[in-house]
């Protein structure tokens, strides 16, 4: 099954599940996640450790941080949020749908050029870099340009850095940044704009060079509790997010660690 149609499976199943009234066995009841797709593999060690140390069960759900903000907003049962940028957090955040006080600053990443593995393509990524000339006939993967946050941050440094207009309508655009980081695994794609995880992650890439910092805003991944959440287990769960053991797990990953360990 494609990652894209697993990620929408995991958020079906989800809406589909029955709700559960707060009760004395509500603790048992799993913490439900949803994070952008960008931390799949690095949550998803979290949880296991966090099952093992407490056994006490959750429940993932990955995909583009605007289609899970959008989830949430129109009534999605989820506990805990990690988005990929703070406009996401933002926009729940105004519309009353997370717990502001529990709002932190999670952790920060990179976007850099990768091509496949073994490709004969090589950049430099400087101001008014050839980037349509390495395209030739081929597409510039990246997620969605105007919702996706790895897209945004993508098409914003390419602004920044006068490139922008030589490649807009070669851009092959992706619902998030692993369906994008999938284009170039395959060979569909020669070049693409991810972030520096997802590259760490797939051996069937290669990262030509990591996009200047000052290019674009900086990558912030925040993490909230839901206004609707009403799970005992969701607030220790976003707590050992900050913790010494998930930290290890965000910085073997390649993450930069903002929050503060609890």
């Amino acid at each position: 099954m494609a990652a894209g149609s697993r990620i929408a499976v995991a958020v079906a199943a989800i809406w589909a599940a029955p709700s559960t009234a707060p009760s004395a066995a509500f603790a048992a009841e799993p913490v439900t996640v949803f994070a952008a797709a960008s931390l799949k593999e690095s949550v998803e060690k979290v949880a296991i450790d966090w099952k093992a140390e407490t056994g006490n069960e959750v429940r993932l759900s990955f995909a583009g941080s605007s289609a899970l903000a959008k989830q949430i907003e129109e009534g999605a049962p989820a506990d805990v949020f990690i988005s990929a940028d703070l406009k996401w957090m933002d926009h729940l955040d105004k519309a009353g749908k997370i717990k502001s006080d529990t709002r932190v600053n999670l952790l920060g990443n990179r976007i850099v050029l990768v091509a496949p593995k073994g490709s004969s393509l090589k950049a430099s990524i400087t101001t008014g870099f050839p980037l349509a000339e390495l395209l030739g006939d081929g597409r510039l993967s990246m997620a969605n340009v105007d919702a996706v946050p790895a897209g945004t941050y993508g098409k914003a440094a390419l602004e920044n850095l006068g490139v922008w207009d030589t490649v807009k309508d070669k851009v092959a655009q992706a619902e998030n940044v692993r369906a994008a980081l999938l284009l170039v695994a395959r060979g569909e794609a020669p070049l693409g704009i991810v972030y520096e995880t997802d590259a760490r992650v797939d051996p069937s890439v290669t990262i030509l060079d990591h996009f200047p910092e000052d290019s674009h805003k900086p990558i912030v991944y925040p993490a909230a509790l839901t206004a609707d959440n009403a799970n005992a287990n969701a607030a220790a769960f976003l707590a050992y997010l900050q913790g010494a053991r998930a930290h290890a797990i965000f910085t073997e990953a390649g993450f930069t660690v903002l929050a503060k360990t609890n």
